[in-house]
């Protein structure tokens, strides 16, 4: 039984599932078999892409895994004693079939009181960026992931579970061709990296218009994207910086990098409105996830400064733009009344990060922290704007 019992249905916008082994290389073509191994270092399992060692998740097996809820308290309340990471996350658990499979986790949902949920992929997020010199083999592997995501979770399981399909954009026709075979399969929501696409022509931006094919498509199915935080690239400019390049390591506890790591998607949601794709496309359904909030309010200040000076830069006004077609899950330690008070209640989705260690271990819980809002606002923020933007 949930902790608590709510008087309106609950739908997470961020729950996670654990990747297998198999799940890049089952259905990578031959001619790319080489490009993805697992590999032992001293004793443990590394994830190895073209060749090359990469430490970013820690354990890419995921046989055990952090405590759901682990960091919980280090993100609503600091850490004032100074602790590792290893000792704010503790030991490891086993990892269990609800992580893995799709019927064990709606038992499991089940009992966390959660009707429906966005079920994002972990390990995926190191993909695009250790493959960006190569796009052919960027869109081969994406695809291998999406056939067994399909194949394990399904896109769309029992109308509850919303599995999100990974799109990579550095050849616009191959990410039409992957984004129908995902609508075809059920897909409701799918994921795209906040980032520039890497490509024969370098990095650009996705809402250029040699992307509308693709936006096209988006708008006309009323498909969600969900741009949930990756490795997005931009370690490199922190290592400009520091004066050395290293692997973005998203479970260290890195200073500089904190201070800056929300600029991805700041930039990402600037472009899509600056490069005109919101309105060339004013109908499209965008969420932000596991990107936080801290720079909702500084990116509305800017586009209001940069319209006042520029209206002829812009279709409409950019920010009252914003407010109507971005939404955002904020972090458990965001204020959320602070959110909707400047993006406007409708915009603010509840997601719990479960089972990763930095989310909810209860995901009912997170309505405490919506104490100061009254009730059908609480309501809209647990599951009623998500659904919305994905009806049954």
């Amino acid at each position: 039984m949930p902790s608590r019992a709510l008087p309106y249905p609950l739908f997470d916008a961020d729950n996670h599932l654990y990747e297998t082994e198999d799940a890049f290389t089952r259905y990578l073509p031959e001619e790319y078999r080489g490009a993805i191994e697992y590999v032992r270092v001293r004793g443990r399992t590394k994830i190895a892409i073209q060749g090359r060692i990469s430490e970013y998740i820690p354990n890419p097996t995921f046989e055990k895994v952090a405590r759901p809820g682990a960091q919980e308290d280090y993100f609503k309340h600091g850490n004032p004693e100074g602790r590792s990471y290893r000792e704010i996350v503790g030991r490891p658990i086993e990892s269990i079939p609800a992580f893995r499979e799709p019927g064990p986790r709606l038992e499991l949902m089940d009992e966390q009181g959660v009707q429906r949920s966005l079920m994002f992929p972990t390990l995926a997020s190191l993909l695009e960026e250790r493959m960006r010199d190569d796009p052919e083999l960027t869109h081969a592997a994406v695809h291998a992931l999406n056939r067994w995501l399909d194949e394990v979770w399904s896109f769309n399981y029992r109308d509850r579970i919303f599995t999100a399909p990974v799109i990579t954009l550095p050849i616009v026709e191959e990410a039409v061709r992957e984004l129908e075979w995902c609508l075809e399969r059920g897909a409701r929501v799918v994921l795209v990296r906040p980032a520039p696409a890497h490509g024969v022509r370098g990095p650009r931006s996705i809402a250029l218009p040699e992307f509308d094919p693709f936006w096209r498509l988006v708008q006309e199915s009323g498909t969600l994207v969900a741009f949930h935080s990756s490795d997005s690239g931009y370690q490199r400019y922190a290592a400009d910086w520091e004066g050395r390049q290293r692997e973005y390591l998203p479970f260290t506890l890195q200073p500089f990098r904190e201070i800056g790591q929300w600029r991805a998607i700041e930039d990402t949601v600037a472009s899509l409105i600056c490069h005109g794709c919101l309105t060339r496309f004013p109908d499209l359904k965008i969420a932000t996830i596991e990107t936080g909030s801290s720079w909702v309010a500084p990116l509305l200040e800017k586009l209001a400064v940069t319209y006042k000076k520029m209206p002829q830069g812009f279709g409409e006004d950019p920010v009252e733009q914003m407010r109507r077609l971005i939404h955002v899950s904020p972090f458990i330690e965001d204020d959320m009344a602070a959110l909707a008070g400047v993006l406007g209640i409708d915009r603010v989705l509840f997601g719990s990060d479960f089972p990763h260690p930095e989310g909810k271990a209860d995901p009912i819980t997170y309505v405490d922290d919506l104490a100061a809002l009254p009730g059908d606002a609480q309501a809209k923020i647990m599951g009623g704007n998500l659904s919305r933007l994905i009806p049954v």
